[in-house]
């Protein structure tokens, strides 16, 4: 093979997107981009500190490798195993400006976050931006920061936005062990475990399928959390006291994550009951992303996800059985394992070869919808106080995509002693989002309440 030939053929084993990426970059449609999202509110020390942070950022941008990279289709008959999958490539025309932008003051950063997140990422250049909102009241800046989902996972989101904020003094990072490159063809020396391993993964792929059949039996949603997607965005933000939510967590037992997916069941009751809709009988399907990174060993930018799904006890009235509830339903999800269950659906992307997420990417975008009825993930944020330009990060709210034929999505991050819930919603299906921002707060205090008494 001529020299050319090689040298291409090895760039893109080593650089291929990992399965799940590749199915994200494939589901994608205009009405629902697969971008994550976050919004940060700095407290401004001018009032042109806005514009002096996209300034900065773009300059930033240039020196960190992962924001030149931009995702090309595979299309060489070099690689037939290939044939079809994408790879991550720096982008040779990279110009920062045409993702950092600044825009006029607002005094509502939310409202100009949900038009933004609307917009899918352009697929030819490297898909992110980074949005500057200043404050009208010159006291305060925002900027909403959107990553493909096939380019960063929540981790990897924050790893880049970070490399663009001021720098910090950390510890240098301890080395993670050199990584062979993925090649198209198995090493035959290792066969033999390769084919315990297919077999034990044909196993747990029918253990996955036969949980997902279980899990649409008896579903009792609600009207409110599906609708025809209009792509439209509307995004909240709420803050509450991470010290309450200990208080219920060492009142009641569990975790902080079950405490917090709990006030998302409760807040669901009340903003139903408000709203009209009733809360009768509905316990939604939430899925619950779990990472299966290993940081020291896994590849930096392919996402590992898998997941758990869980019944919301929203028709419950009592909050502290619904936290029970959610308890023992989390319990019995981490006793089986992330690698199991109807949640572990993405682990199956593992088996589907390039071609077929490219051909089957629009039906399993619409098949969202037959899995779960909301998202509720976590995203992990360091507890060091973040700076852009010498003016401190003060609220951050995190947004999840919105998955085809669903209402709403819900992400949560503690930072500096406080917990962010993130919501998006479609813009036409949820005009009231702020009621359930509102309900958020209010089933804390019903919590901490319920624990004293």
């Amino acid at each position: 093979m001529p020299t050319h030939r090689r040298r291409e053929s090895k760039a893109l084993t080593s650089d291929l997107l990992a399965p799940l990426d590749l199915a994200f970059w494939n589901i994608e449609s205009a009405q629902h981009p697969m971008h994550l999202g976050a919004l940060g509110v700095f407290v401004a020390h001018s009032p042109t500190a806005g514009a002096h942070a996209a300034d900065l950022l773009a300059s930033r941008a240039v020196a960190v490798p992962g924001l030149r990279m931009r995702i090309r289709d595979v299309w060489e008959p070099l690689a037939p195993l290939a044939f079809g999958s994408a790879t991550r490539e720096p982008a040779p025309d990279f110009e920062p400006l045409d993702h950092v932008r600044l825009h006029a003051p607002t005094a509502d950063f939310h409202a100009v976050a949900g038009r933004l997140m609307e917009r899918p990422l352009l697929r030819g250049r490297p898909p992110w931006e980074a949005h500057v909102l200043p404050g009208e009241d010159g006291v305060s800046f925002a900027v909403l920061f959107k990553f493909h989902h096939a380019l960063a996972d929540g981790l990897r989101a924050l790893m880049l936005a970070a490399a663009i904020m001021d720098p910090m003094d950390m510890p240098e990072p301890r080395p993670r062990p050199a990584e062979a490159p993925r090649g198209l063809f198995p090493d035959v020396r290792k066969l033999p475990g390769l084919v315990r391993g297919t077999l034990s993964d044909v196993g747990r792929a029918l253990d996955i399928g036969t949980s997902v059949a279980r899990a649409t039996l008896g579903v009792r949603s609600s009207p409110a959390l599906t609708s025809q997607p209009t792509g439209t965005r509307r995004t909240a933000g709420v803050i509450l006291d991470l010290d309450e939510v200990h208080r219920v967590r060492k009142s009641v037992g569990g975790t902080v994550n079950d405490v917090l997916i709990a006030v998302v069941a409760g807040a669901l009751r009340r903003w139903l009951d408000e709203r009209g809709d009733g809360s009768h009988g509905v316990a939604p399907r939430a899925l619950i992303p779990v990472s299966k990174r290993r940081p020291r060993t896994a590849h930096p930018q392919g996402n590992r996800l898998s997941g758990y799904l869980i019944r919301l006890p929203v028709d419950d009235p009592d909050p502290l059985g619904r936290l029970r509830t959610v308890r023992m339903a989390m319990d019995r999800n981490k006793d089986a394992g992330p690698n199991r269950g109807a949640g572990a659906v993405a682990l199956l992307a593992d088996h589907v070869p390039p071609l077929g997420h490219r051909l089957g990417g629009p039906v399993v975008g619409q098949a969202a919808r037959l899995l779960f009825d909301i998202l509720v993930t976590s995203v992990p944020l360091p507890s060091l106080g973040l700076k852009l330009g010498g003016c401190p990060l003060a609220e951050v709210y995190p947004f999840a995509p919105l998955a085809r034929g669903q209402a709403l999505a819900v992400a949560v991050s503690t930072y500096r002693g406080r917990v962010h819930y993130g919501l998006v919603a479609d813009a036409e299906a949820v005009p009231d989002l702020d009621l359930l921002a509102r309900a958020l707060s209010e089933e804390v205090e019903t919590l901490t309440a319920a624990c004293g008494s």
